[in-house]
C-alpha cells in the first residue's frame, strides 16, 4: 500500500481545485505587556507585529495551494472594507486565484481577529478575539454573482470543496448549482460542513468530525455498527459515495456502499499535538486532491490523515506540502474493516 500511495501524492500536484464557500481572514495581533492603564482595569500592550492567515474556506484552498503549486481557485464574499484587501493580499501571497471574488458592499469581509500578548516570564496567550461577519443572508444579486462565477469555473477544475462555515455563502440554490454543474462535468463534490449535512444533497462525499456527525444523526457513534448506521443516515440524504468521519486521536473513519463498508484509519505518526486549528482543512484538502487524480475513499482519507498529523504539530492555520507527506507515509498502515 506504501507505494500505492507514494504514487498518489506524486500526483497531486497536477489536480486543479475549487473552493466555494465562508472565505476568512485570521488577522493574528501581537503585543508585548507594558502596564495596566489608568483608565480602567485592563492590560496594555505594546504592539509588536500583526500576521494575516488565511483562515474558514480559506486556509482549504491554502492547504491545497501548498501541494498543487497555485492551481486552485476560490469563489466567495467580501465587503467594501480595508480587511477585503489584507484578504486579497493574502491570497495573492499564497498564490491563490481570488479573481472571482463578489464584493457586497453591505456585508462585512469575514475576519477574525485574535490579540495576544506576552512578556519576559510567560509564552504568549490569546487574550480577547474580535470577529467580523455578517450572519444575514446574503442578497439574490450576491447570489446570482456567484452563480454565474461556479457555472463558469467548474469545467475549468478537477474537483470541488465546498467549504461551510455557516455564514452565508453556501445557499441551497448555491449548493445545488454546484452540485448540478459538476455532475453535468464529471467533477467530484466534497463537502466540509458542521451542521445540516442533509443540504448537501448529490455530492461525492463529505467531511464532517464526529461530535457534528453524532448530533446530526442524534446518536453517539461507539463501535462500528453505530458508525455504518450513521453513514448509512447520511449517504442515504445525501446520496454520497462515501462519508469521511474525522476522530480526532482516534483517527477516522470511511463508510461507503450505503453504510455496508467501514474502515477505522488510525493517526499515524502519534507525537505531541500543538494545535489542532485548521487541521480539518487540512484533511478536506488532501483528501479532495488525492479523489482527483483517482484515489479511492479510503486511500484519499489516509493521505488526508498524513497530512493532518503533520500540521497539529505547528502553531494556528498550518499547512504542509508533497515532501512531508511522502517521508511521513508509515511503512506498516493497519486499517480495520
Amino acid at each position: 500500500m506504501k507505494n500505492n500511495l507514494e504514487d498518489i501524492v506524486k500526483k497531486l500536484i497536477d489536480a486543479k481545485i475549487l473552493v466555494i464557500g465562508d472565505l476568512a481572514l485570521d488577522e493574528m495581533v501581537y503585543g508585548d505587556t507594558e502596564r495596566i492603564s489608568r483608565e480602567a482595569p485592563v492590560l496594555i500592550l505594546q504592539h509588536t507585529h500583526t500576521n494575516f492567515i488565511l483562515g474558514g474556506a480559506s486556509n482549504a484552498a491554502h492547504n491545497v495551494s501548498k501541494i498543487n503549486k497555485g492551481k486552485v481557485s476560490v469563489i466567495g464574499i467580501i465587503g467594501e472594507d480595508y480587511q477585503a484587501q489584507d484578504l486579497i493580499n493574502a491570497f495573492k501571497k499564497a498564490d491563490i486565484n481570488c479573481d472571482s471574488l463578489v464584493v457586497d458592499k453591505d456585508r462585512k469581509t469575514i475576519t477574525k481577529t485574535r490579540i495576544s500578548g506576552s512578556c519576559s516570564h510567560s509564552i504568549t496567550q490569546q487574550i480577547v478575539r474580535i470577529d467580523r461577519q455578517t450572519n444575514a443572508p446574503i442578497s439574490e444579486d450576491t447570489e446570482n454573482k456567484l452563480i454565474e462565477k461556479i457555472i463558469k469555473l467548474i469545467p475549468e477544475h478537477d474537483a470541488v470543496i465546498l467549504s461551510d462555515y455557516h455564514i452565508g455563502t453556501l445557499t441551497d440554490k448555491i449548493i445545488k448549482v454546484v452540485v448540478d454543474t459538476a455532475n453535468k462535468y464529471g467533477k467530484k463534490v466534497i463537502v466540509d460542513a458542521q451542521r445540516n449535512l442533509d443540504r448537501y444533497k448529490g455530492v461525492y462525499s463529505m467531511t464532517p468530525n464526529l461530535p457534528d456527525s453524532q448530533k446530526h444523526v442524534g446518536f453517539y457513534l461507539k463501535n462500528k455498527s453505530d458508525f455504518k448506521k450513521a453513514g448509512n443516515i447520511l449517504m442515504s440524504q445525501t446520496n454520497a459515495e462515501a462519508v469521511l468521519i474525522t476522530c480526532g486521536a482516534d483517527g477516522m473513519v470511511v463508510i461507503e456502499d450505503n453504510g455496508d463498508k467501514y474502515t477505522h484509519i488510525p493517526v499515524f505518526n502519534k507525537s505531541e499535538v500543538f494545535d489542532v486549528t485548521g487541521a480539518g482543512d487540512t484533511v478536506t484538502a488532501l483528501y479532495t486532491l488525492s479523489l482527483a487524480v483517482g484515489a479511492k475513499p479510503v486511500e484519499a482519507a489516509i493521505i488526508g490523515n498524513i497530512a493532518a498529523g503533520i500540521v497539529v504539530k505547528q502553531f494556528g492555520c498550518a499547512t504542509t506540502n508533497i515532501q512531508e507527506i511522502l517521508a511521513a507515509i508509515p511503512e506498516n498502515i493497519n486499517l480495520e474493516y
